[in-house]
């Protein structure tokens, strides 16, 4: 090997179609910002990832078998510079609401026909980054709950698994100041530049999950997580949520709402937006509350 030439850690998973969420799950908890996902020509989906740590990948590879005995774990290592160009060729601009996501390279190309808040965002640790069906959901939500006045300017929020930091800068281009919050370190440092690239100075992000901000009110509370620790945290997800009753809720599937709904059932009925996936598992839902 060149040791002047930077790697980074590539796990591919191959599983069947009906294990599909159960792995996406899985991942998602490893790596709370994305990856690549393919649909093979077997009917198989592969789910790519790349990392600065190893262990983590030999971890999540070896979590993966033991709840998914068939699926594949492939483990390799690819140069910095190949990755680079490997996501020039994947992420195209995502248009979502009042906003659109952008990599450092489209910045000046792009068209900003329609007026778009742009969000752009460096891709450190993983693929897939904003493309994510629940990111889209609650940019949606983000959008609808500022016309309709429930979100605005001078407003003070929370972002719980703020990942890259997309939700949270989306935030900061409506005017608000705001708080994020992340498990995974990579994350948090990820988050943290792209706040930079945009500019963004009213926006903290520190390592941990809600019980940093526990005795703390925000007007807006964002969670995009997974239903497990949703439903784990509800009670203290709804409690830092003031008078303003705006809660945003993604990362799970059409099958997990009903659960979901009851564990925030404290909140009053609340809206959805959907997106339909080809698996047989369901749509990803987000739901809000304002």
């Amino acid at each position: 090997m060149n040791t002047e030439e930077k790697y980074l850690e590539r796990l591919e998973i191959i599983v069947e179609e009906e294990d599909f969420a159960l792995a996406e799950a899985l991942v998602g908890q490893a790596l709370a910002y994305g990856w690549e996902e393919e649909s093979l020509p077997t009917g198989q989906i592969k789910l790519t990832l790349h990392c600065e740590d190893g262990a983590l990948l030999d971890n999540l590879a070896q979590e993966v078998q033991n709840f998914l005995a068939e699926a594949e774990c492939r483990r390799s290592k690819i140069v910095q510079a190949d990755w680079t160009n490997a996501w020039k060729e994947y992420f195209t601009p995502i248009e979502v609401g009042d906003f659109v996501i952008l990599p450092p390279w489209l910045e000046e190309s792009y068209e900003n026909i329609k007026n778009l808040h742009p969000i752009v965002i460096e891709p450190k640790s993983a693929f897939g980054t904003g493309h994510h069906a629940s990111t889209v959901l609650c940019l949606k939500a983000i959008t609808t709950l500022y016309h309709e006045g429930k979100i605005k300017a001078g407003q003070r929020f929370l972002d719980l698994g703020t990942g890259t930091g997309i939700l949270g800068i989306a935030c900061t281009k409506y005017g608000l100041t705001g708080y994020g919050l992340d498990i995974e370190s990579l994350a948090v440092d990820n988050a943290k530049e792209n706040c930079g690239i945009n500019k963004v100075q009213n926006f903290p992000i520190e390592l941990g999950s809600i019980d940093k901000a526990k005795g703390e009110k925000f007007d807006v509370v964002i969670a995009n997580i997974l239903a497990g620790p949703l439903r784990e945290m509800a009670e203290d997800i709804m409690a830092a949520v003031n008078d303003s009753h705006v809660l945003i809720l993604s990362g799970f599937l059409g099958t997990q709402v009903a659960d979901l709904e009851k564990a925030y059932e404290k909140m009053g009925k609340a809206r959805q937006f959907r997106q339909e996936t080809d698996m047989k598992d369901g749509e990803w839902i987000s739901l809000y509350w304002g």
